[in-house]
């Protein structure tokens, strides 16, 4: 069975709050797990059915069950949850890909709330209900966890996410019921990094600026493109000064001397080293 999952609001800074608990946020990708009469089925937020595509969590719990939670493949070296190796999982389509894949990358799924048990309907119970049904639960094996979580003291496991390098945490209301839409209930506070790239040129049909950065030869490196961020007076200012540093164009873009730079916020570097998730925060002149 499939639940649309309830979706977090963005909080505009890190925050503590007495009614509220506050978890580390995992780097991987949501994911509801369906038990229903012995069967299994896993979906992403999006209602894709991603069951094949790991193996090592088709194992049941005593009953019928539905959980929410995120995919992750905890890097040994930093306890921390590596995007890229989740992403390379969630693509892998063959069934001898997703079998080395599974020894290589193995996948944990990080539950954090309890939606179905038993038969039961838990969405109206409060959130702190739901958690202790939750803990009180026995895994079927290591490839499934609980998310931790403290109360009231947002600020100070900020501050210790800030320290490891994780991407963020969530805020949540304690006597928040499970609805399947956002709520400002539950809030994300993003772990941010900043850097300053040029601005090689712009895709002509859908919203992109294309970044590069110098490398360690004083060459350009491609590191992505810029889809969110700017308002109406940044666009219309970084166009107007485009129209004179045009240095050619492709079918789909038009390319620049880099002679605009530009601060980004983002989640952090794929290994790719390209910007993960960059967002414009303002020009740099």
């Amino acid at each position: 069975m499939f639940i649309e999952p309830m979706l977090l609001e963005t909080a505009p800074s890190p925050f503590s709050h007495s009614d509220y608990i506050f978890e580390p946020k995992i780097d991987g990708h949501r994911m509801i797990f369906s038990q229903e009469s012995g069967v299994i089925r896993l979906y992403t937020r999006h209602h894709n059915d991603c069951t094949r595509q790991y193996p090592e969590l088709l194992i049941p719990f005593d009953d019928d069950i539905v959980l929410d939670g995120e995919v992750a493949c905890v890097d040994p070296a930093t306890g921390i949850s590596d995007i890229d190796a989740v992403g390379a999982r969630f693509k892998a389509g063959k069934h001898d890909k997703i079998a080395r894949l599974r020894k290589l990358l193995p996948a944990t799924f990080v539950i954090f709330d309890i939606l179905q048990y038993k038969g039961q309907d838990l969405r109206r119970l409060p959130l702190m209900e739901r958690k202790a049904v939750l803990i009180s639960l026995s895994l079927p094996s290591t490839a499934f966890g609980v998310v931790p979580y403290i109360e009231g003291a947002g600020e100070d496991l900020f501050n210790q996410i800030k320290a490891w390098g994780m991407e963020g945490m969530v805020g949540k209301r304690k006597n928040s019921r499970y609805v399947s839409h956002r709520s400002i209930a539950w809030q994300k506070v993003i772990n941010w990094s900043y850097c300053e790239v040029f601005i090689t040129g712009y895709r002509k049909e859908k919203f992109g600026w294309l970044t590069a950065v110098l490398d360690g030869t004083g060459k350009l490196r491609p590191t992505g493109i810029i889809e969110h961020g700017p308002g109406p007076k940044a666009k219309k200012a970084f166009y107007g000064v485009s129209k004179g540093i045009i240095s050619g164009e492709s079918k789909d873009f038009v390319y620049l001397d880099p002679l605009i730079r530009a601060e980004v916020k983002m989640r952090n570097w794929t290994k790719a080293g390209l910007l993960r998730d960059p967002v414009f925060t303002r020009f740099i002149v």
